[in-house]
């Protein structure tokens, strides 16, 4: 599922966008938009697989602390169209330890997507550049090509360290794209991302205060978020009964002996109750509980160690529902360690690959994740900002319901009541707004909104940047 947080910025869904794909441009052919000197280094010209293009995109490394050798790695692209009057938009992708790059840019909402047929790049017509310039950050260190010359940086990792490194990145970015200190900045993310977007806004709010590094923020989105442990908990097992992945026993186990709640949420029964659930899940994707699990032998997926891999008499694929494709991140991890594919993001010489994993599982699994707050509810109710979230309302793992829990937490008032809202003349799914925060859900989406649903993802995107609310 996926959620949308907005803070008091209004929310508009556009009718579809006419979109088509970006053709008989040639490969040089740019934008007048004027390029600095110092960015320059980081322009990506030679991308293997790449399709024709009328926008500049660069890659590279932001140090973020010179004493230890830490460096994040981004990936930014320009507006399709009029750059220099579209805001700006920093996405993060969660986990944590999992990458912006391989999910965000790659699979989601960035302007080429990973085609596994061909083992190159193809346009995506939905892609956010098309309203927006988009830079996409693999954070924290450790993650994708983001690294640290120092070991004892690995240890430290938390919620506060990567806001830290998050904003010293902000503050360098900007002195490469000078142009971009003044503008509108939104941040967005999904997942573990519900963490990191109210800590780095909160961060920045805080710094603001010294005009010295005033940064434009305006709002921040997202998408399937964690929020509070005792709410993402309580919607998760409540989900799974619902939805029919438990049984009616399990439920009322789970009723009876955890209240999440509690100073001491945990006893023997709960947990056995807990892992019944997850026994379940290991049947299918527990991120998109309608569409098929990859077969694949090279298993990128790693990172959702909560599902089996099934495996048939058939040796063809599984069906595909609604273009989604269960293999994604075998797609990634083999195009993002291709030595040309590095050489072009200016990550290796071409000669000495890096190592590039599509989560870092050291760091999912917690064990180099050494401080994670039981819940960031409280920074929101400090933020003052337009506040969307948005959730796929098939996605187990965060589900709306832990969204909805959590928003009841806040105990904001309701300024538009529960309806639909509209895509093409259908049903997209179901918007209520409250004062400094929208909640939409997107009817038949999974974990990673943009990737089930594009287009309608897309045009709720342009509404809230247009500070608009959905029909």
């Amino acid at each position: 599922m996926a959620f949308i947080l907005m803070v008091p910025l209004t929310i508009i869904f556009l009718s579809v966008l006419s979109v088509s794909h970006v053709s008989g441009t040639r490969h040089g052919h740019f934008p007048t938009t004027k390029m600095n000197s110092i960015s320059g280094d980081d322009l990506v010209t030679n991308l293997p697989g790449q399709p024709n293009i009328d926008f500049r995109h660069y890659a590279g490394h932001i140090t973020v602390n010179e004493n230890n050798g830490r460096a994040l790695f981004y990936w930014f692209y320009e507006a399709l169209t009029l750059p220099d009057d579209k805001p700006l938009v920093l996405w993060l992708n969660g986990g944590p330890g999992c990458s912006s790059v391989g999910y965000g840019a790659t699979q989601e909402l960035g302007p080429f997507i990973v085609d596994g047929h061909s083992s190159e790049l193809k346009f995506n017509p939905y892609s956010w550049n098309r309203e927006a310039n988009m830079l996409f950050l693999e954070s924290p260190v450790g993650v994708g090509y983001s690294y640290s010359n120092t070991s004892s940086d690995y240890s430290k990792l938390g919620d506060d360290f990567a806001a830290n490194d998050a904003y010293a990145f902000l503050q360098k970015w900007f002195l490469k794209f000078p142009s971009y200190r003044t503008r509108i900045l939104y941040i967005a993310g999904e997942s573990y991302a519900g963490r990191y977007v109210p800590d780095l806004a909160d961060l920045i709010q805080n710094k603001n205060k010294d005009s010295s590094v005033h940064i434009n923020l305006r709002g921040i989105l997202l998408g399937n978020p964690e929020t509070s442990n005792a709410d993402d908990w309580q919607g998760i097992l409540d989900y799974a009964w619902s939805h029919a992945i438990v049984s009616e026993e399990t439920h009322k186990a789970i009723k009876k002996s955890c209240d999440f709640y509690s100073s001491e949420p945990w006893n023997d029964d709960c947990a056995q109750a807990a892992d019944e659930v997850y026994r379940q899940y290991k049947e299918i994707d527990m991120y998109s509980l309608y569409t098929s699990v990859c077969t694949s032998n090279t298993a990128g997926s790693e990172y959702k160690s909560n599902q089996v891999m099934i495996r048939g008499t058939s040796n063809m694929m599984p069906r595909i529902m609604g273009g989604y494709d269960p293999c994604l991140d075998d797609y990634a991890k083999a195009y993002y360690n291709r030595p040309d594919v590095q050489k072009a993001l200016h990550v290796s010489d071409g000669h000495q690959i890096k190592n590039w994993s599509i989560c870092n599982m050291d760091v999912f699994n917690n064990w180099l994740w050494s401080e994670s707050k039981e819940s960031v509810l409280p920074t929101y109710k400090d933020l003052i900002l337009p506040d969307l979230r948005y959730g796929g309302d098939t996605d187990g793992r965060l589900p709306v319901l832990s969204t909805r829990y959590s928003l009841n937490s806040l105990g904001l008032p309701i300024t538009r009541a529960w309806r639909p809202w509209y895509h093409q003349k259908q049903v997209a799914g179901w918007v209520q707004e409250y004062k400094g925060l929208t909640f939409a859900t997107f009817r038949g989406a999974g974990h990673a909104v943009p990737l089930f649903k594009p287009s309608e993802s897309l045009a709720f995107f342009a509404a809230f940047i247009n500070d608009e609310s959905p029909p």
